[in-house]
């Protein structure tokens, strides 16, 4: 795969509102809430755990050392979560047996608590945010690439309410969140979305998981932050999540 993969911008955007639900086993998106907890004991074969902002099956499982992992929790659950193994609400008391180790309170899943910011992704830079080419109608790259495979989980830099999530055009699948400090971040390129217009996310939640989606020559999350919404509006990425602490 190529460290540059590139995509061409559009002239005009295509600001369509939509959701689709990430389809990948265990990619659980969560609201956030207060005050919940992670495992406790319940009898000598099972465990209680209380599903947190930020949880997934997956997550879950690995932490609760689940026999069968996300699978087998979703199975043993499914009567409480429902239908769609890729959302489980915050609050939700599950129920762990199966475990290969002994499940205690901390084991519980480390999600973020949402007070700081993050990478998009853990992964080296590919094309660089104001990188000059004809292949971009503004003449220049306006965001940076992140170096992903198709599948990686992408994450909400910071807390923040989601504007859109759907076909953006030439972005491919994308989604768009407003930050709690007013700007707007752009994730491009996904191969599934799992979160929807209007939903509240904190830092460090995964909203989908890269792709190749849209108008590019490989996989890659094509990231941007913006002072507004459009097209255009865009700033350095790279030195905006630096300025809040991320290491880059």
């Amino acid at each position: 795969m190529s460290a540059h993969a590139k995509h061409r911008r559009p002239k005009t955007r295509r600001a369509t509102r939509g959701a689709a639900l990430a389809t990948v086993g265990g990619a659980a998106l969560a609201l956030p809430l207060i005050g919940a907890t992670g495992a406790q004991a319940a009898d000598s074969g099972t465990t209680t755990y209380t599903v947190k902002s930020g949880d997934t099956l997956a997550k879950i499982a690995k932490s609760q050392n689940v026999d069968g992992g996300w699978q087998q929790l979703y199975k043993d659950n499914k009567s409480v979560i429902g239908g769609n193994a890729s959302l489980i609400t915050p609050g939700t008391k599950l129920t762990v047996g199966g475990a290969s180790g002994t499940a205690t309170a901390t084991q519980a899943s480390t999600a973020s608590t949402g007070s700081g910011y993050v990478k998009p992704v853990d992964a080296s830079i590919g094309t660089q945010y104001h990188s000059s080419g004809s292949m971009w109608s503004s003449g220049y790259h306006t965001g940076t690439d992140f170096v992903v495979s198709t599948g990686t989980p992408v994450k909400a830099v910071a807390n923040g309410t989601v504007v859109s999530a759907g076909d953006g055009g030439a972005y491919g699948n994308q989604v768009v969140i407003k930050n709690a400090d007013g700007y707007y971040a752009q994730y491009a390129h996904l191969s599934s979305l799992g979160v929807s217009a209007g939903q509240t996310v904190t830092a460090d939640q995964q909203i989908g998981l890269s792709g190749s989606t849209g108008n590019v020559t490989g996989p890659h999350l094509h990231f941007e932050i913006r002072t507004t919404a459009s097209y255009g509006s865009d700033v350095d990425p790279v030195a905006y999540l630096r300025s809040h602490g991320v290491t880059i």
